[in-house]
């Protein structure tokens, strides 16, 4: 839609076209649905789903806070993972709950910058730095358990969450620099449901493959190293426990990683699916309703899994409120 543009969406000198240049001040993100029937249903079931992430990520942070028996690297990471997993959803859904009854799908310029930022800014603290963290605690924890309180003490694991943090910070803000070199667009239809910022560059009018190289090349490395991380721990780990002669140990010692590993599978199988079906399906709204898997339902279930699975977490939750130990 033409609009006056701010100086990151000036016309594009090169690019000839005028019927596919389209000076920007707002973008449209794409709807779920178009039936008007199934709308109301989705704006309650997301805010829901919103509740019950925040609540459920609350109440992690609540249970292991006060209680000095969970002051351990393993429940810090966890209480630290709650945050981005509230901010994550945060990010996009409101606004699409609010979006919703009104039908409206406009996004200011700047409020599609400032929501592909804090995309950035919390997914990479979940999905690429805090869950390898927790993977390096665990093979820390099992591989060397004499030396855990020695090397995971509370400075290196304050360390360890602040470079997280200053990572994703850094990774954001290289998605934004780009995102403000384009100095045109052909469409402003958004094929998602909010501004993800591998989308964005595909709008530019102008050649990107610069952009996108300058783009890319840190998401794979912000990507491959974690995960790299993630899969030399687990291969360490399982070689540890396949040591292990007593059947008793192979499980106790596996049950410590049984939830982080299932957040890890669950999360990058959906990401992975999401952006997958975005590029194969043809369908802009299938690869939309994909990302809804690992921008929402990831995030709801993970406080499920932590605190069904954990029975430090479940103890504290049976205790009378205000009783700590």
């Amino acid at each position: 839609m033409p609009g006056t543009a701010p100086d990151s969406c000036q016309r594009c000198p090169n690019y000839t076209d005028p019927q596919n240049l389209t000076d920007v001040s707002i973008f449209l993100v794409l709807e779920l649905s178009e039936d008007p029937e199934l709308q109301p249903v989705l704006a309650g079931l997301f805010l829901s789903m919103c509740l019950v992430i925040v609540l459920g990520n609350l109440l992690i942070i609540l249970a292991v806070s006060p209680d000095s028996h969970l002051h351990t690297p393993m429940y810090f990471f966890l209480s630290n993972l709650s945050l981005p997993d509230i901010g994550f959803t945060s990010t996009m859904v409101p606004k699409m709950i609010v979006d919703i009854p009104s039908h409206s799908r406009v996004i200011s310029c700047a409020g599609c910058l400032t929501q592909m930022s804090l995309f950035a800014i919390f997914g990479g603290m979940e999905k690429d730095m805090l869950l390898s963290v927790m993977a390096y605690d665990r093979f820390v924890a099992i591989c060397h358990p004499l030396y855990r309180s020695a090397i995971m003490n509370p400075c290196f694991c304050g360390f360890l969450v602040l470079l997280s943090c200053c990572l994703s910070l850094l990774d954001s803000q290289l998605h934004n620099l780009i995102a403000l070199q384009i100095t045109c667009f052909k469409d402003v239809e958004i094929p998602n449901f909010f501004c993800d910022p591998s989308q964005l560059p595909h709008l530019a009018c102008c050649d990107t493959f610069t952009n996108n190289i300058v783009m890319y090349f840190p998401a794979a490395i912000f990507g491959f190293l974690p995960t790299s991380g993630i899969l030399f721990s687990y291969y360490k780990i399982v070689s540890s426990i396949l040591k292990v002669s007593s059947s008793g140990g192979n499980y106790k010692a596996f049950s410590t990683c049984g939830s982080h590993l299932s957040v890890v599978c669950l999360f990058y199988g959906t990401g992975v699916g999401g952006y997958l079906s975005s590029d194969v399906s043809s369908s802009p709204r299938k690869g939309a309703v994909a990302s809804v898997m690992y921008t929402v339902v990831t995030p709801m279930l993970n406080p499920f899994i932590y605190s069904l699975r954990n029975r430090d977490i479940k103890s504290v939750l049976r205790r009378p409120h205000g009783r700590t130990v």
